[in-house]
């Protein structure tokens, strides 16, 4: 029996949970506040639904046992609010792991999923912490790996590699990469552009949430980001010019927040059952959701109607393998993605392909374009080439191609190909969005997102991983879905 008798006080296990933009984690103490289980998981969104999964995982461990339980995180007070769990705000969480556990620190900064915070704790606490945007944060670095083609444990291994650092702007993941294609365009160093990431996060949390308070005395450091990512833990180190006493990164960095919320959990009056809880989570809470939108299609007959109404423009294609004569070349390396189209001398489509580029796109272009003249042999002559996008000049030097054109210009001729009365254009990519309009036979204005790329490309099979999808399973569910908001 785990309940135990202290001078006529009975001692509980304590529970701690905090629920963050990306992560589930748990850490139980106790009767002696030793930590006797913790975990760390991605919820992909499903909050409650992991929240509940974990739960049952512990039966072995809480069956037949009272506890004391309470709940913290981004996520966690919708939890707290729709089932009666206790509920502690993350700073005051933070701060009291701390006090137990790390008493001469001074500063605490933080780093999440979603989330960047710095505590300055001599005196009163002061937090300072990022607002809507998630730059600077795990996400960001998750992107960039991303957009590397690579893991996030590989991203940090070649980090250690790097021989200079380049800017990269970490106030937007979606705005970053377009500092971070033209590196991969011009061939930079992925280790270099690795360490370049971490400095990015660095400096945005030092000029974003210090905004000149200095950075002095006993730093520790927590979060996931900053316990997993060693590479990212010499940046912050070197930039704030730390002694390895005043740098701390403890063992349970993930684990803090939850830490301080079990801590918490031992103040509270309430004790919970393991068959309680589980009964409470596994209650389904309907959310009235104001102003909803109307579903992009009512039904599978209205979708297909829409296809039909907007695929009046059928593409013709040919066989390369029995095609013999002139052929044309088309590149576009655009800011996350690499097309190729080969056609004949009657605009017919001899060979087309479509792909994230990966991080790499002169080996991707070069692989395509060996892959074109061994289908072309002897028979198909390519007379001329053309290239266009965010790599128009690395692929022009690389590949010796012919022609360099402006993405606006071949925009425009292909779609007065289709349509020779065509007024207005527009063409969402994976960072940028642009809508021309076209006067005269000629493009008269052009209007294009400046500063942020969100709704672009990038950003929706972004948002569409982070729940769990890819992009194009993700556009499926969109279609169909009754209550959009």
């Amino acid at each position: 029996m785990i309940l135990k008798r202290s001078g006529g006080i009975i001692l509980h296990y304590k529970i701690g949970i905090d629920v963050g933009s990306t992560t589930l984690k748990t850490v139980i103490l106790n009767e002696k506040n030793e930590i006797i289980e913790k975990s760390y998981q991605r919820h992909f969104s499903k909050v409650r639904e992991m929240t509940l999964n974990h739960f049952k995982s512990l039966k072995e461990l809480l069956q037949g046992k009272k506890f004391k339980l309470a709940i913290t995180g981004s996520a966690g007070l919708g939890i707290s609010k729709d089932y009666g769990i206790p509920f502690v705000q993350e700073v005051f969480s933070t701060a009291g792991a701390v006090k137990k556990c790390y008493p001469q620190t001074d500063i605490v900064i933080e780093l999440g999923g979603e989330d960047a915070k710095i505590l300055f704790l001599q005196g009163s606490i002061e937090e300072r912490m990022n607002g809507t945007c998630a730059g600077g944060t795990g996400a960001f670095i998750d992107q960039m790996a991303s957009l590397l083609d690579m893991d996030v444990s590989e991203l940090d291994k070649i980090s250690f590699a790097h021989e200079r650092i380049y800017p990269i702007a970490s106030r937007c993941g979606v705005f970053a990469k377009t500092d971070v294609q033209p590196l991969l365009n011009q061939g930079a160093k992925k280790a270099d552009i690795a360490a370049s990431i971490y400095q990015a996060v660095v400096e945005q949390t030092i000029t974003g949430l210090a905004q000149g308070r200095a950075i002095k005395g006993t730093v520790l450091f927590l979060g996931g980001p900053l316990y997993f990512l060693k590479g990212l833990q010499e940046r912050f180190v070197e930039v704030l010019k730390l002694s390895k006493e005043k740098a701390i990164f403890p063992e349970l960095a993930p684990y803090f927040v939850a830490l301080g919320s079990a801590y918490f959990a031992d103040t509270t009056k309430e004790e919970f059952e393991y068959d309680e809880v589980v009964q409470l989570l596994s209650q389904k809470k309907e959310r009235k959701v104001e102003n909803l939108q109307k579903p992009l299609f009512s039904s599978e007959k209205e979708y297909e109607i829409f296809l039909k109404r907007h695929q009046k423009i059928n593409v013709p294609t040919r066989d390369i393998t029995t095609y013999s004569g002139k052929a044309y070349l088309g590149l576009d390396s655009g800011s996350t993605t690499i097309k190729v189209v080969l056609l004949d001398e009657e605009a017919n489509i001899l060979y087309r392909y479509y792909s994230s580029s990966k991080g790499n796109p002169v080996s991707l272009f070069l692989e395509q374009l060996k892959k074109i003249r061994k289908l072309c042999g002897e028979r198909i002559e390519i007379v001329s080439s053309a290239v266009t996008g965010y790599g128009e000049e690395l692929m022009q030097t690389a590949f010796g191609v012919d022609i360099g054109i402006v993405e606006t210009i071949a925009h425009y001729t292909a779609a007065k190909h289709f349509n020779p009365d065509v007024d207005f254009i527009i063409d969402i990519g994976g960072q940028d969005i642009k809508c021309f309009h076209i006067k005269d036979g000629a493009i008269d204005s052009i209007v294009l997102n400046e500063a942020c790329s969100s709704g672009c490309g990038s950003f929706l099979e972004t948002f569409a991983k982070s729940l769990g999808y890819n992009v194009q399973d993700f556009a499926k569910k969109s279609y169909f879905f009754k209550i959009p908001c």
